[in-house]
């Protein structure tokens, strides 16, 4: 990643001609902005993360549009295209929250369907390669493959970002795999940025998964 705890500090303490002072005044000045909504100091701490998710999750998670994306392309590579994405259990439509999904506990429901995702991802990716050895161009093929497939891609986003986008996804309204995306990167975030972290935290995190 690209700055520190004191990267947000010095970005605020320029409007007066200062820089760094003491742990306690730094750390107090985050809690200050983070209380206070002065968010812009945290554009300046800057993460890098490689991502490898399915494309369902993906195209959810590139709804966050302040911050860059470069992903993998099946137009220039068949690499990796052999990965999908196995759910370990099986969820049913919320009759509450029609957004929202409970896990069954239905064990032949369960394994009956794991089992049919398992046959169509076998059948379309043998298909996928049979179009491949026709000569179809690799743009074409990968017309046929399901979003179950895995994707990756590199996201480059700022701490003010990244607190929007665990607002939204490390929380229990969120779907159930990008919710575990959300806490892995508040990990990260946990442990690059701590005094940002608690004052998020304490002041600004919305969300019902993180501690």
């Amino acid at each position: 990643m690209l700055g520190n705890d004191r990267t947000a500090v010095k970005a605020a303490r320029v409007s007066y001609g200062k820089e760094i002072s003491n742990d306690d005044k730094d750390k107090k000045l985050i809690y200050y902005l983070m209380k206070h909504k002065h968010h812009s100091p945290f554009e300046h701490q800057v993460f890098t993360f490689h991502v490898k998710t399915p494309i369902f999750i993906a195209r959810q998670w590139m709804r966050h549009r302040i911050g860059s994306y470069n992903e993998i392309s099946r137009r220039y590579t068949t690499k990796y295209a052999e990965e999908f994405y196995i759910p370990d259990h099986i969820r049913i439509q919320d009759t509450v929250n029609k957004q929202g999904s409970i896990k069954t506990n239905d064990e032949h429901m369960q394994n009956k369907a794991i089992n049919i995702i398992n046959y169509t991802y076998d059948y379309l990716f043998e298909t996928y390669n049979k179009l491949l050895e026709m000569g179809v161009a690799r743009e074409m093929a990968r017309m046929i493959l399901p979003v179950g497939q895995y994707t990756q891609f590199y996201w480059t986003v700022n701490t003010r970002s990244l607190m929007n986008f665990l607002n939204l996804r490390a929380d229990s309204h969120a779907q159930w795999e990008i919710q575990q995306y959300a806490v892995a990167l508040a990990e990260v975030f946990k442990e690059k940025l701590p005094w940002t972290y608690e004052a998020f935290m304490n002041f600004e995190y919305r969300g019902d998964l993180l501690k």
